[in-house]
């Protein structure tokens, strides 16, 4: 599979055409998918109308788009016309199929990307490896006995498998990142409120973000420069202007204060995770440590104010329908449901000192490195991981790091780090809010230096 960069410098050119693309696309998933299970739902035919139509425009002497002719597939929470929205969940899948295009999806095709189908992923969105017990596990693409991460699992390892060259996820506490350090790919975790939710289903109204994953940094930049901005459908979409990125990442690191997160990131780390962050702050010739105060109780805040609003999202199926529920999720939901409003309440507020907290940081720094996970990809249906000599539960656990990050709402950047080990890992890159373009830069210069690289099936 071809970058995104190169199909839509090509189909633009008319040196190739997007029915061309999209036919081996369709070849490529009908060979690979069954040995991964990432996608839901396919849109063949509407996915070889959007290709011709593209080819039309350029015979035409009409600009298709930045993104012309490339494939993508989104996780199944987005809308997408004529596909009922599952979320993951057989609970969902009564529903009418959708009569609209997720905003997201309709400004990539806007800009000339074509979609291709939608995606597995955790039940609601609620969990880290994609072990979906009605739609079946999504399998890691790089070996099959493991997790591809979650929750959008299905999202990443479509990307790392090589089907497609950009998809769509979500992330709440990390489905975004986790995915993407079990595959060995880019994604990007926008600042809340950056990018519209406006036809996608909710899980945290106040901490779910969209974003892109990609197998470059050029790809991933590519993407959100046609993905972010307002949106006047979505309340809690900001109105501040989005300024393209592409041209901003040869600027390198130049001028960038960056730091090592210490502290309550640093244990418990797989040998390959410590070396993972290690590795990126060698590239960099990054000593400085910085400490997120709090990181800990940040991550307890958000655990409660995720169960108790996914069990209050979900309250009439735990009364009407409990055993139509995901049954990994189910009691999760049913624990959520029972949140004391009096916790919700002290989380909230904690949460708003917390992310004035972390704002403070960027007052004398401009990018942190942490890792994403604690360790690499681990066997699906392992319930207890022993990560440096500390025993865990494996599914909560996978977003040890990740989930204090969302909650202070910034944006992150996924990225994986090459290594000689038999599967990847990632680390995130942080930044301060609405400064997408220092992640994204941040991270383009450690590809530029060989210190990450996305992990492609070939």
């Amino acid at each position: 599979m071809s970058s995104a960069v190169e199909i839509a410098h090509r189909v633009r050119a008319g040196a190739v055409h997007a029915a061309e693309v999209v036919e081996a696309t369709l070849a490529r998933i009908d060979a690979l998918d069954p040995g991964i299970n990432a996608f839901t739902a396919r849109v063949d035919a509407q996915a070889r109308r959007d290709a011709a139509a593209i080819d039309d425009a350029v015979r035409a002497g009409r600009d298709p788009g930045p993104l012309a002719g490339v494939p993508f597939a989104v996780k199944n929470l987005y809308d997408v016309a004529g596909l009922t929205t599952l979320a993951g969940a057989r609970i969902h899948a009564a529903r009418p199929p959708a009569v609209r295009d997720a905003m997201l999806v309709r400004r990539l095709k806007s800009a000339g990307a074509v979609l291709v189908g939608a995606l597995n992923m955790d039940a609601y969105a609620y969990g880290f490896t994609t072990e979906n017990t009605h739609y079946g596990a999504t399998h890691n693409p790089h070996d099959p006995t493991l997790t591809a991460g979650g929750s959008s699992g299905g999202s990443a390892a479509a990307v790392a498998a090589g089907m497609v060259p950009l998809s769509l996820g979500s992330d709440t506490n990390g489905s975004i990142r986790v995915p993407a350090s079990f595959c060995g790919i880019f994604g990007l975790r926008p600042t809340f409120g950056r990018a519209s939710r406006a036809g996608t289903m909710p899980f945290v109204d106040d901490l779910d973000v969209l974003g892109p994953f990609a197998a470059s940094v050029a790809d991933l930049v590519l993407a959100c420069d046609a993905l972010c901005g307002p949106d006047p459908e979505d309340r809690m979409c900001s109105d501040r202007a989005w300024r393209p990125i592409l041209p901003l990442l040869s600027e390198g690191v130049h001028g960038l204060r960056i730091a090592v997160c210490n502290g309550y990131f640093e244990h418990p780390l797989d040998p390959q995770a410590r070396s993972a962050v290690q590795h990126a702050a060698r590239a960099l010739g990054v000593e400085r440590r910085v400490t997120i105060p709090e990181a800990e109780r940040a991550r307890a805040a958000a655990f409660v104010l995720t169960a108790g609003s996914a069990g209050s999202l979900y309250l009439a199926d735990l009364k009407e329908r409990p055993d139509d529920l995901e049954p990994l999720s189910r009691d999760r939901l049913f624990a959520g449901a029972l949140v004391p409003a009096a916790w919700i309440d002290r989380a909230q507020r904690f949460r708003r000192w917390y992310h004035d907290a972390v704002l403070a940081l960027f007052d004398s720094v401009d990018a942190i490195i942490a890792p994403s996970t604690p360790c690499p990809a681990f066997a699906l249906g392992t319930e207890m991981l022993t990560v440096d000599g500390v025993s865990l539960p494996a599914r909560p656990n996978v977003g040890l790091f990740t989930q204090p990050i969302s909650l202070a709402g910034v944006p992150v950047a996924a990225v994986p780090i090459a290594s000689d080990g038999p599967l990847p890992v990632g680390i995130q890159v942080i930044a301060a809010p609405w400064r997408e373009e220092i992640c994204l830069r941040v991270a383009a210069e450690l590809e530029r230096r060989g210190a990450a690289r996305a992990w492609i099936r070939s």
